[in-house]
């Protein structure tokens, strides 16, 4: 029953891959980051926001504490907001060549300060962030207006 030889009834030309409906390509540079780039990416900018977590709260990263854990995360926020909304990617998405694209002014490949903003206080609660669509979207991009993809 999951193919039918009945013409029309597959998917249509709008939803054949992630990304189809933004106008992207279906792979190459400019399509729709995978899950496992992306995941990478987040783990490299726990990891480096964790490091300057550690000289600021002045304790080893697996010695923890309120102190050490506030300040971990207020530090992924502000780094991951700025690249995000100046640099168009943070670090994690630099070395796992991906970039995130504005969909708002495609003339504009900075999503914005505002957008960093946005999407990186959603990616902090974590909720949004695994909600997604059938592009790859999840709601922190979906406020934002982005989406993340091949460089």
């Amino acid at each position: 029953m999951a193919s039918s030889a009945q013409p029309g009834t597959g998917p249509t030309e709008e939803f054949r891959f992630p990304g189809s409906r933004l106008g992207l390509p279906e792979d190459g540079p400019g399509s729709v980051a995978g899950w496992g780039r992306r995941l990478l990416a987040l783990l490299i900018d726990w990891l480096i926001a964790g490091l300057i977590a550690s000289v600021v709260a002045g304790k080893p990263m697996w010695a923890g504490g309120n102190d050490y854990n506030t300040s971990h995360l207020a530090i992924f926020f502000l780094v991951t907001a700025i690249l995000t909304g100046l640099a168009g990617g943070t670090i994690g998405h630099r070395i796992c060549g991906l970039r995130v694209l504005n969909l708002k002014n495609k003339d504009v490949p900075q999503v914005g300060l505002l957008g960093g903003v946005i999407r990186s206080f959603l990616i902090c609660l974590l909720i949004p962030a695994v909600i997604f669509d059938r592009d790859h979207r999840g709601l922190h991009d979906l406020a934002a207006k982005t989406v993340v993809v091949r460089r």
